[in-house]
């Protein structure tokens, strides 16, 4: 049988919400309560927003949000279902909003492990850090490659799993196996669907890194790191609940972080960013209209 290549749920948005559905917004509300645990301001960078669900969230508990993600048709989605924030595309491994900063940049679902290289994954950080005002916050939530490596090789035996959405019901037939020499894990995928479609076969990798190598990265970049831990947090189980305090073991499947920019800069310290990178932009606050125009650039998405 012949496979169509491709990615069944970025392309369709509206299945991506059916085989993972989140009322509680769970990603979101974890990363507000983070948000008001460290005093953030209001300004949010959302990377790798997905279908905006998340996005959302936060701009409903009163933050003024812009959400970037690689997929323009998930874009499109999030601004007709998920209004409110402005939504950008962005490449978040090496974006540049020009003069506008945020309070604090969010990466959930494991979308910063799209950087797969150690430049793509500097680009990320010194993005994240010219973005950010003095002081400000980065939060993400990821696998964790400390859980991976470290253990066998996922079962050869391909999970199964199904969801029905409009009377059509769909099939996933997924095997992971982690490359410890690029430290990617890999997923191949197969969708079908009973309703005659050709099926889909979508081929994914995250980055894997280890705690201590995301803390050098971040220290490296001038990050104060805040917290590093497995959990709990809105993909481990149990899952977190509000009002939960942050973990401190970082074994777990998932790993979290909280890293701040400092406050101000130490006296004869080189640039913020590494060399050849663009200069820090002067400060303001963002201005939608301008962010929609200067962040048009080809870019990635979560999961």
């Amino acid at each position: 049988m012949t496979h169509r290549t491709g990615n069944l749920l970025t392309d369709r948005p509206e299945l991506y919400e059916a085989r993972f559905p989140d009322p509680r917004r769970l990603a979101g509300s974890w990363a507000e309560d983070l948000l008001r645990r460290y005093g953030a301001g209001p300004e949010v960078l959302d990377l790798g927003c997905g279908t905006g669900r998340d996005a959302a969230r936060l701009q409903a508990a009163g933050r003024r949000v812009t959400a970037a993600d690689l997929s323009g048709t998930m874009l499109a989605h999030a601004r007709e279902h998920h209004p409110g924030p402005v939504y950008v595309q962005a490449d978040l491994s090496r974006f540049d909003f020009g003069r506008c900063v945020f309070d604090a940049v969010v990466c959930l679902d494991s979308s910063l492990l799209y950087c797969h290289t150690n430049e793509q994954l500097d680009g990320f950080l010194g993005s994240c850090r010219r973005t950010l005002v003095p002081g400000g916050l980065l939060v993400a939530e990821m696998r964790n490659g400390a859980y991976f490596l470290g253990r066998d090789e996922p079962p050869a035996t391909p999970a199964v799993s199904r969801f029905t959405w409009h009377g059509t019901t769909y099939r996933s037939t997924t095997v992971l196996r982690v490359d410890r020499a690029a430290q990617l894990l890999r997923r191949t995928r197969v969708w079908t669907a009973d309703d005659g479609s050709p099926p889909v076969e979508e081929r994914s990798a995250w980055r894997l890194l280890l705690p201590q190598e995301l803390r050098h990265f971040l220290t490296v970049h001038g990050f104060e790191v805040l917290a590093l831990y497995d959990g709990p947090g809105p993909r481990t189980e149990p899952a977190w609940r509000p009002g939960a305090e942050p973990g401190h073991a970082a074994d777990g499947d998932r790993l979290h972080l909280i890293a701040r920019k400092p406050r101000t800069e130490p006296a004869g310290s080189p640039a913020t960013e590494p060399a050849g990178s663009p200069a820090t932009n002067p400060v303001s606050k963002p201005d939608t209209e301008s962010v929609r125009e200067s962040a048009e650039i080809p870019s990635g998405s979560r999961r």
